[in-house]
């Protein structure tokens, strides 16, 4: 059995002690005897998903270590339930735990008590670390600063310059927007659907400029986003109805800036609606979707959120599960005053601008509900069977 040496850093910079003189210092405990060095290096202590720490405890749990030091208690761990959970550990197979400047001797209660205040402070310390990082970053956000993340389709990312400090902003890719534009009045038109719109780009051979397909989830999520909207009193008379917090005043919305939507700081145990816990701030770069069209998008499809939350229970489990064989579209179901009562049809049969003539009323509702069950409860059957025989 061995000495087990435990060093972590987490981010290399001046003021932290780097993990060769870590060990150092966890060296001069051993006395010259055996040890075994266990580091990780840009791994944070909040948690215990660290491949050093893990071969460490394996090696415990195989009987190989007497002893574990560090250099400082912070270093193993900043959490209360996972100190708990290996000094749990350690005393079920016998293992000291010396930090190397602290002095604590694990083997007498005042010690084990001092070893649990000091690992509360160690998790204060952590969670007052992140408080700053969270309040620094959103002191960024609401100057306008770039955050990182994917950036929206019809923009590129530039260098640029915001009270004196260098970040980065938004410049329109003039391909891109155009189709954008082309989506936004097709969608404030209410004659057309998410579907139809995905449609007529593809018939029209409109590709998406970055390879990837066009589908009604990314379209609607373009659709809501402010970060295109040419944002002028109207769009903040929108935002403030809706509950959200507005972090610049209502002059600047000239009809120039768009605008970031963030996740508020302070969460809402009671959200009037989907924007009462968001963020609203004027980004440095420049809408191109008119406020008028941009509005009449968004609460169209906060109207369409809206009806679906309060809408009627689905009526047949199936729905969203099954498609239809020809086009791939999810099958919907159509009600008829015969004796069956419900059938299963394609959802892009009858709609304009489709010719699918796959699963036409001849699906019965009931009948495959029935088939699908049934199906289930024997693959259940099998699988039950087979736990058994392997049990045996």
């Amino acid at each position: 059995m061995y000495d087990a040496l435990y060093a972590r850093q987490s981010i290399e910079k001046k003021d932290s002690i780097s993990v060769e003189s870590q060990l150092e210092y966890c060296r001069y405990e051993t006395h010259g005897e055996a040890c075994m060095e266990y580091t990780d290096r840009g791994f944070s202590g909040k948690d215990t998903n660290r491949p050093g720490f893990e071969k460490m405890m394996n090696d415990i749990r195989a009987g190989k270590i007497k002893r574990v030091i560090v250099y400082k208690l912070d270093r193993i761990s900043r959490s209360i339930l996972d100190f708990a959970n290996m000094m749990e550990i350690f005393q079920k197979y016998h293992v000291e735990f010396v930090s190397s400047t602290e002095k604590f001797d694990t083997s007498t209660p005042i010690g084990r008590a001092m070893l649990n205040i000091c690992i509360v402070f160690a998790q204060l310390e952590r969670e007052t670390i992140q408080k700053r990082v969270t309040d620094a970053y959103y002191a960024r956000c609401k100057r306008g600063f770039y955050m990182g993340g994917r950036i929206p389709y019809g923009y590129r990312l530039i260098n640029t310059v915001i009270d004196s400090i260098r970040t980065s902003m938004y410049e329109e890719v003039l391909e891109e927007s155009e189709q954008l534009k082309l989506i936004y009045s097709m969608y404030a038109d209410t004659g057309n659907s998410l579907g139809d719109i995905v449609r007529y780009l593809n018939e029209h051979q409109i590709k998406n400029l970055r390879g990837a397909n066009w589908n009604t989830a990314r379209i609607s999520e373009m659709l809501r986003n402010p970060v295109y909207v040419q944002a002028d009193i109207d769009v903040y008379q929108f935002f403030q109805n809706q509950g959200a917090n507005i972090y610049n005043p209502a002059s600047d919305f000239t009809g120039y800036n768009a605008c970031y939507l963030y996740k508020g700081t302070v969460s809402t145990s009671r959200k009037q609606s989907d924007l009462s816990d968001k963020e609203i701030v004027l980004a440095p770069h420049k809408g191109f979707i008119p406020s008028k069209t941009w509005l009449a998008c968004r609460i169209r499809c906060l109207n369409n959120r809206q009806s679906t939350k309060t809408c009627k229970p689905k009526n047949s489990w199936l729905l969203g599960k099954v498609k239809c064989g020809k086009c791939g579209y999810a099958l919907t179901i159509r009600k008829a005053k015969t004796k069956w009562g419900r059938y299963f049809v394609c959802s892009q049969s009858g709609s304009r601008g489709s010719n699918c003539t796959g699963a036409g009323c001849t699906v019965y509702a009931d009948v495959l509900e029935e088939y699908m069950l049934g199906a289930i409860k024997e693959r259940l059957s099998e699988f039950q069977k087979l736990s058994c025989l392997s049990d045996d």
